[in-house]
């Protein structure tokens, strides 16, 4: 089978994409830094809706320079990564299962996990569930399952989280992401940033013409639908977080509340939380600067 990549790297940026082959899938794979592979620190960076590995395009040199090997994944139903039919492929057990087996094939010895979004849901729970061992937890712009759950019940979070209810739907949603011919996802991100000059013609068409690819905009609704309707496929125990953990947050976030981030030290003992005003959701392509700042601070080298 013949792949396309979703995203081609300036061949003076560092990274490369390459196709990574684990017990389940195919994935589409962003790497950066020391590819030797057995004794070393893999980055694993999880993107969310409806976004790529592109995503972590800014952060990937700084870790690289860190020492680390960084990985981007595509999730599964993303650009190139192989993309399972049905709703019931992207459920939390799956999702969890598919971080496991990247880290897996990798073959490191040590792993930091990084993820926005939907790929900050999966690394919440793949940390609780303690599927691999991992050093550090970086999550921007999703919060905690229990502070989620306690939000969603107040009318705060619950106005702002209209977009799940509708994603339940059978083909309206697609139908929606595909309007102006696909272009609809890259204004999305660009027309919900704070700062849309970081959105230009070229990143909305990277993203749009990722959503473009058959049966792409309908996987991505899909981790919506079976969030909802296969909310029991893993056991989350108490929710406790036992791993350095760092939230970084853009507060004009328009489908999250910033409340959603009150109370997590209490799942999360290890927790630093840096938020940053005049942020939108898609805070590490929105601030590049503040992001890779609060990131080097923070880690430690490989």
């Amino acid at each position: 089978m013949t792949r396309t990549p979703s995203w081609s790297p300036p061949a003076d940026s560092g990274i490369e994409v390459k196709f990574v082959e684990t017990s389940g899938l195919t994935f589409e794979v962003a790497e950066a830094g020391a590819r030797s592979g057995g004794s070393d620190h893999l980055a694993l960076m999880l993107h969310g809706f409806p976004e790529l590995h592109y995503s972590w395009r800014h952060q990937m040199a700084l870790l690289a320079q860190k020492g680390y090997r960084v990985w981007a994944p595509n999730l599964r139903g993303y650009g190139a990564s192989d993309r399972p039919e049905g709703v019931r492929n992207y459920a939390l057990d799956h999702l969890t299962q598919d971080v496991a087996d990247l880290i897996d094939a990798s073959g490191a010895s040590k792993v930091t996990l990084f993820a926005h979004d939907w790929g900050a849901i999966i690394a919440w729970l793949f940390a609780i569930l303690k599927k691999r061992p991992i050093e550090r937890l970086v999550i921007m712009n999703v919060p905690h399952p229990m502070p989620a759950r306690r939000e969603i019940r107040k009318w705060r979070q619950l106005k702002k989280s209209w977009y799940i209810f509708f994603f339940q739907l059978p083909w309206l949603p697609e139908a929606f992401l595909g309007r102006k011919g696909g272009d609809a996802v890259g204004d999305l991100i660009a027309n919900t940033s704070c700062n849309p000059q970081r959105f230009g013609p070229e990143e909305r068409r990277i993203y749009s013409d990722a959503s473009r690819r058959p049966g792409a905009r309908k996987a991505m609704v899909n981790y919506y639908r079976a969030l909802l309707r296969h909310d029991d496929t893993v056991d989350p125990g108490d929710f406790t977080v036992d791993v350095p953990t760092l939230m970084v947050w853009g507060e004009e976030d328009v489908a999250i509340d910033i409340h959603c981030t009150h109370g997590t030290q209490e799942w999360v003992p290890n927790l630093t939380l840096k938020r940053l005003p005049g942020v939108s959701h898609w805070v590490q392509q929105d601030a590049p600067d503040q992001v890779n700042a609060i990131l080097d601070e923070w880690l430690p080298p490989a």
